[in-house]
């Protein structure tokens, strides 16, 4: 096969279409292109097709069909078809409007036919390109069938990305892996969607593109097990091919906003010491920079894999800018001293003031802060006419919402927040959650307990809670469409949030018609929300407690912005507050295609808030949304300073299409690169740094420039209030430590597999221990030999029934007759077991082997029970008999003596029966007292045990177990026949009872 060059893709070709062909003239040859946008779903239509057709955007003609419009064959005449031949009409018509009407059924974004012919005979489609989105595979997956997304030309298909791909549809975080060039010296394991593109990036700006070995991100609160799963696959990709150079893997990312960074470092750690060999021997060269909930004890275990393993690694926290880590590892920049890293999280959190009431301001509002009664009001009045205006202020100090979902950790985040910036009540108000009925959930306010009410239904929560004018959805991608529309019927709501990522397309550009209409401000799909300090922030918006006073969110600063990525929004939380005042207002408005609201729908609105004093954008490839900026500031509708970065740079620069972290992250023309936006908003007047890394030096220029011209008057800092710590987090931080409620040795449900005494469960199967053997496991702790795991399914067997008469089994069945259900009735059967009844394997082990050990002969044992006034456990049965054998009994004592290496209880058990049935032949070693006898004997000689192990097993009860699991079976069964049966409810005949008075009632 030969190497074919496709734009600057190279690679071979292997997939062929082989069609019959179809006979047909030039002029019957058209073209026609469906491709979705924000407003609607345009359709285009040449009367000439084929491959000389050209520039088709200038030379087809054009029609726009409408969001929740439907097309028709009127317009489709009217507007598509002038130039088309007229005998040809009827049929391009219906064609037409058929082909719109699957593309928008089968939920594709572009559809492109060139050519189309039409002849006499019917329409044929000679060659076709197609995108379908891949979110809707939970609506269109039996009209889609198995659809498989193959790389794009020029990158071969690699198991490793089918394993993360795997992972990925396993997990709710997100897990993405591309390998670009798996011979390249430079690899990275980025955490968030957006801080992987800017490292990307980065490296490519620092002339790593062709060393580049792959693309990929975490994000989303990984487990420690996924974690270590993504960077094994990882580790093994790059330790397979040496290079000369030695190898630089980049562990970066921006500061999260709820993932545990200690924990998916966890897994981190554990990968790189199972492969430190290897690590060494290709000479590779680990950077960390890292910040989030728990980060310092991530950086901790992080920097003491260098102790442990002798890697170099080299570790930094959120004092380091994002991406300097990237210029240390190519040699671009000395690599700084590490900074001695906080203790834990808890450094800003502990409360020392001893106060219970709610803080003071701590800080004075900026001196260049103009107050405004719209701080506080709602959405304007609508005028005659118009959809309502949307509120150019979105959150006040009085904002109060609603939360879509049981998230109680993002609204007590929220709740801290509302206390650490001196609210007077929280912004909460109610919680809806359609899968519980209404009830209270208990939130902290402060050191105090609240009670928040949790509505099962949205109607009762707007009825109930008429100030509330915000809502913030956390309902999955498949309910979140119908929720938002469903609240978007209360005229109340004027903003919500929708966090869901994966919400199809079609159903994203609905919601955005409706709020349109509406007046409604739609922040996201696709987001983790916004923050406005000192007044309200939406779910997890800003991480925990300790980046939100590290950054000084809990007071207003002079600087607004608005970025596409959640991950990064905390970043430039973190950049601006180490270079200005800090943050007056932020938005994520998420990384899907078609956000709710725009960067031009906030950027308007920072223009015309006085608090607002310079603007800060951090867009990114794919759209043309940041040219609707570049309008405004030419316009002179912006006036404000707006610093603006696009990443995404490096696209341009690689050979093949790579799908980034976030779904609108993809240039489908020249003008949707990061390369043409940076361009045109220089050329704009916009301040663009050269690369992300200078992003903060030119925030600090700009603001500088505006205090120095008295624009921007800083207000003097007040050491912030503190909030007590949750007990749950000070443990995971290890601040404090407490007893454990329980403690148990047989099973592990954590990780990544169950694990029965240390055995995974995998292993458990794969070694076909049977149910004997896992019994060992979950009761003795021990890996049983064979011959005593079957010996205990023996004795399952031969107990899980002696029929409906024994009183167990009775009671089940009246239980089951009086209409009780299958726990209670199985309940009321094992009620009964005790000493009489199938509790005689415990009795009968303790006696014999107290006899016996004392040295008793088995005659001197019957006598002193006879004196005693005592049964001997385990002797004696009410229909078998020394002539008329129990054959249990009988299958049991053969394997026993074929299989066990001793049996010596059971031999001085076997002379007491020959004693006590020379009296009586019922008195017969049962079997209760055989497998009480012939237990002791296997937990004594089979060699997992020692005497004092094989003794407590007795004591404690062990061996009633057994006759407890198997007569279970039984009485189930009983119950179930019962059940099948259809019998009614027990009554018990008078005639059987002997109803005995005392004399004087029966005169």
């Amino acid at each position: 096969m030969k190497e074919t060059t496709v734009g600057k893709a190279k690679g071979i070709l292997k997939n062929f279409l082989i069609e019959p062909f179809v006979a047909h003239k030039q002029e019957e040859e058209f073209y026609v292109c469906i491709y979705a946008t924000r407003e609607g779903d345009y359709m285009l239509f040449h009367h000439e097709g084929g491959v000389d057709v050209g520039d088709v955007d200038s030379k087809a003609l054009k029609l726009l069909v409408g969001v929740d419009e439907k097309i028709s064959a009127d317009t489709v005449k009217s507007q598509l078809l002038t130039h088309a031949p007229a005998d040809k009409k009827e049929m391009l018509i219906s064609f037409l409007v058929g082909l719109f009407n699957m593309y928008e059924d089968l939920y594709f974004t572009y559809l492109e036919i060139n050519p189309l012919v039409v002849t006499k005979d019917g329409v044929y489609v000679l060659d076709m390109a197609a995108k379908i989105d891949a979110t809707a595979d939970y609506l269109c997956k039996a009209k889609w069938g198995d659809v498989e997304f193959p790389p794009p030309f020029g990158r071969e298909a690699y198991p490793e990305e089918a394993y993360i791909a795997d992972l990925d549809a396993k997990s709710g975080a997100s897990l993405k892996l591309t390998l670009l060039n798996p011979r390249g010296r430079i690899w990275t394991m980025v955490a968030g969607g957006g801080a992987s593109v800017v490292y990307s990036d980065t490296i490519c700006d620092l002339g790593g593109v062709n060393e580049l070995a792959n693309y990929g991100e975490y994000s989303g609160a990984p487990s420690e097990q996924q974690t270590y799963d993504y960077a094994k696959t990882i580790l093994s990709l790059m330790t397979r091919e040496k290079h000369p150079n030695g190898k630089v893997l980049i562990i970066g990312g921006s500061i999260a906003n709820f993932t545990n960074v200690a924990a998916t470092f966890k897994g981190i750690v554990r990968a790189i010491k199972d492969y430190q060999d290897p690590l060494k021997e290709h000479e590779v060269t680990i950077f960390v920079r890292r910040g989030g909930p728990n980060y310092q004890e991530g950086l901790r275990v992080m920097g003491e894999v260098v102790q442990t393993t002798g890697i170099p690694i080299h570790v930094f926290g959120t004092e380091t800018h994002m991406t300097a880590i990237v210029g240390m590892a190519l040699g671009h920049r000395p690599i700084a001293t590490q900074p001695r890293v906080a203790a834990h999280t808890a450094n800003f959190l502990l409360n020392t003031s001893g106060g219970t009431t709610t803080p003071a301001s701590s800080r004075s509002a900026s001196f260049s802060e103009v107050k405004t009664g719209a701080e506080n009001s709602s959405a304007q009045k609508t005028r005659a006419g118009l959809p309502p205006a949307k509120s150019t202020t979105l959150f006040s100090n009085h904002t109060k919402a609603i939360v879509w979902g049981m998230q109680t950790r993002a609204v007590q985040g929220m709740l801290d927040f509302d206390y650490v910036c001196s609210r007077q009540e929280p912004s909460v108000a109610a919680m809806v959650y359609p899968f519980t009925g209404d009830h209270k959930q208990k939130f902290y306010w402060g050191h105090k307990e609240i009670l928040l009410p949790v509505y099962k239904n949205m109607a009762d929560a707007m009825k109930k809670h008429p100030e509330v004018d915000v809502l913030i959805s956390f309902a999955s991608l498949r309910s979140a469409y119908d929720s938002t529309i469903e609240t978007m019927q209360y005229p109340q709501i004027r903003t919500m949030a929708i966090i869901a990522e994966g919400i199809p397309e079609a159903l994203t550009r609905k919601i955005i018609k409706m709020a349109e209409e509406k007046g409604v401000t739609i922040i996201g799909p696709a987001t983790v929300g916004g923050i406005k300090p000192g007044c309200f922030k939406i779910g997890n918006t800003g991480g925990m407690l300790d980046n939100i006073l590290a950054s000084k969110l809990y007071r207003p600063g002079s600087v607004a912005y608005v970025s596409r990525s959640g991950g990064m929004s905390n970043e430039l939380n973190n950049i601006i507050s180490r270079t200005t005042d800090g943050v007056y207002e932020g938005v994520a408005i998420g990384g899907d295609r078609y956000p709710g609201s725009v960067f031009m729908d906030h950027v308007l609105r920072y223009q015309d808030t006085p608090g607002v004093k310079m603007i800060v954008v951090l867009g990114e490839i794919g759209g043309n949304e940041e040219y609707k900026i570049c309008k405004g500031i030419k316009e002179g509708r912006i006036t404000k300073p707006v610093v603006c970065w696009c990443i995404g740079t490096c696209a341009t620069l690689f050979s093949s299409e790579v799908q980034f972290g976030h779904a609108g992250a993809c240039a489908n023309q020249a003008s949707e690169t990061a390369l043409a936006k940076n361009k045109a908003l220089e050329e704009a007047g916009a301040f663009v740094p050269k690369s992300f890394d200078e992003l903060g030096d030119v925030i600090k220029s700009v603001y500088d420039n505006l205090v120095a011209k008295g624009v921007i008057m800083p207000a003097k800092e007040v050491p912030p209030p503190t909030v007590p710590m949750d007990y749950s987090w000070a443990r995971e931080l290890g601040l404090i430590r407490k007893p454990a409620s329980f403690m148990t040795s047989i099973c592990d449900e954590r990780g990544q597999e169950l694990i029965y005494a240390g055995m995974p469960i995998t292993e458990v199967f794969k070694s076909e221990i049977g149910l004997g053997g896992t019994l060992g496991l979950l009761w003795f702790q021990r890996r049983l030999p064979r011959y005593a795991c079957q010996f205990i399914e023996m004795c399952l067997m031969v107990t899980a029934d002696h029929g409906p008469a024994v009183s167990g089994a009775h009671n089940t069945i009246v239980c089951a007759r009086a209409g009780k259900d299958l726990i209670s009735s199985l309940t009321s059967g094992l009620l009964t077991i005790g000493d009489r009844f199938g509790g005689a394997l415990d009795a009968a082990a303790k006696q014999f082997s107290k006899a016996f050990d004392s040295g008793m002969l088995p005659m001197e044992f019957v006598n002193k029970m006879k004196k005693d006034g005592k049964l001997i456990m385990g002797i004696g049965h009410r229909v078998k008999s020394i002539n008329n054998p129990d054959m249990r009994v009988q299958i049991l004592k053969d394997f026993v003596k074929q299989h066990f290496p001793a049996a010596q209880l059971l031999d001085y058990a076997l002379e007491v029966e020959k004693i006590t049935t020379s009296k009586k032949p019922n008195l017969i070693l049962n079997v209760d007292g055989f497998i009480g006898v012939a237990f002791v004997d296997l937990l004594r000689n089979c060699g997992g045990f020692t005497r004092d192990e094989a003794d407590e097993f007795v004591e404690i009860g062990a061996l009633n177990g057994i006759f407890v699991l198997g007569r279970s079976m039984g009485f189930i069964g009983h119950y179930l026949d019962q059940k099948r049966l259809k019998q009614g409810l027990y009554r018990h005949p008078w005639d059987d009872i002997s109803y005995v008075l005392p004399e004087h009632m029966t005169m």
